[in-house]
């Protein structure tokens, strides 16, 4: 406790420092997964992609990041056990902000798209494991995220293979595809705002202790698939058969239907994330403030103030502005060629698969189903329409997230609890 009141201004100094540090790693890296199959298939541009991540990253942190969130990560740590040495929660979370935001950096740096909620449980999971006692680590947690690793790529590489089948045989394997793409387009563009919408009743408005019945979301949801299938119509009423494009490649003219149709997947996915994904950031940094504001109690749950939203908004855009185009370009255009088309299925795909994994219960990464989703469009024209040399390379930056950030955050506590203990 004296430690606490000693250097309680310090802490909270730091926490504001190494918060923004982490968020900013979450928009380099996750935060560009949302945007890497739009860039990749060349629907919008790296430039149109961050001023979108930056409206809609933030407006989702600010508007939908959470009033409450769990002090403790994912219950991987028991909280009671800490109680009676407060200063070691604030020490590890801390360590915990500071190693996950600088394995985000090193990723980031590599264009390696790695999830963020791995890298910080992974840093929790080693502060507290060897900083503190393995007894306290929830290790039945770790098996629900090595089953992750598996269970999220291949769910999003499911959807997107059975979504990009569905285009070609509702749209290019007819005798007319133009037509058939003006004709369907609504319907996948509701689907987007149906989606969507789900991704954010279901995930972000819990965040603001607004809790809703499935019928009440599934409504909601419905209606705004609805207002957004209709602006999607007005979109592709304008686009116009390209004869000269045709005869170079066949369906040059509907790729240009679905071109502005995920421009409305790339600003709802960028909400959906800012909204989901900023606590990964904010989390260990309200934990922090809510044990140095009460003078050493170790809570559950922790008041989010605004200005911690604020920040975490910031450091998303932050991160998204100056090396997001990395893991964007990981993501659009070394896995596997992409078109709208493409792009679209696999942008849809992932969105579903975390909508439906937030109602079952799943562990998921949103970062692990956006490149499965990819490699699941790559297979649906072929194994060999896949680069299996970079997705061994991610494949092991996944491997590694873990075990990394474990050992950073591990160093960085021992290094904390000799400088302030």
């Amino acid at each position: 406790m004296e430690i606490i009141g000693t250097y309680g201004t310090w802490f909270i100094g730091l926490a504001v420092v190494f918060g923004l540090y982490m968020t900013w790693g979450i928009g380099a890296n996750d935060a560009a997964n949302a945007m890497g199959t739009s860039v990749g298939s060349k629907a919008i541009t790296i430039r149109q992609a961050i001023v979108i991540s930056a409206v809609f990253e933030f407006a989702g942190a600010f508007l939908a990041g959470g009033q409450v969130t769990s002090t403790i990560r994912q219950g991987i740590v028991d909280a009671s056990d800490l109680a009676a040495n407060p200063e070691y929660l604030v020490f590890g979370m801390l360590a915990s902000l500071l190693a996950a935001g600088s394995w985000l950096m090193i990723a980031s740096a590599k264009g390696w798209p790695v999830s963020t909620t791995h890298s910080i449980v992974g840093a929790i999971i080693g502060f507290a494991a060897v900083g503190i006692d393995p007894s306290v680590v929830h290790w039945d947690q770790v098996g629900s995220i090595v089953a992750s690793w598996v269970i999220s790529p291949l769910l999003g590489g499911l959807f997107a293979f059975l979504l990009m089948l569905s285009i070609q045989r509702l749209i290019l394997d007819t005798d007319a595809p133009f037509q058939a793409a003006r004709r369907w387009g609504p319907f996948y563009v509701f689907v987007v705002g149906f989606v969507i919408a789900g991704v954010t009743l279901f995930k972000g408005l819990t965040h603001l202790d607004i809790h809703l019945t499935h019928v009440e979301s599934l409504l909601i949801a419905f209606f705004f698939g609805l207002f957004v299938a209709g602006a999607g119509w007005l979109f592709i009423r304008r686009v116009k058969m390209d004869p000269t494009a045709d005869r170079t490649f066949h369906f040059a003219s509907v790729e240009k239907v679905f071109a502005p149709m995920m421009v409305f997947t790339a600003c709802s996915m960028a909400f959906a994330h800012g909204s989901n994904d900023v606590a990964n950031g904010i989390g260990p940094l309200a934990a922090v403030v809510s044990v140095v504001s009460t003078g050493g109690e170790v809570a559950q749950k922790a008041g989010l103030p605004l200005w911690i939203l604020t920040l975490g908004g910031l450091g998303i855009v932050l991160g998204i502005a100056t090396m997001g185009y990395r893991v964007m370009r990981t993501i659009g255009t070394k896995i596997t060629e992409l078109t709208p088309t493409r792009g679209f299925s696999a942008e849809l795909a992932a969105a579903a698969t975390v909508v439906i994994a937030s109602r079952t219960g799943l562990p998921v990464s949103t970062t692990h189903i956006a490149v499965g989703a990819v490699m699941g469009v790559g297979i649906a024209r072929g194994i060999g329409a896949l680069d299996l040399r970079v997705i061994g390379g991610i494949v092991m930056s996944w491997l590694v997230t873990l075990p990394i950030a474990a050992g950073l955050s591990a160093g960085f506590f021992f290094a904390l609890k000799a400088i302030f203990g």
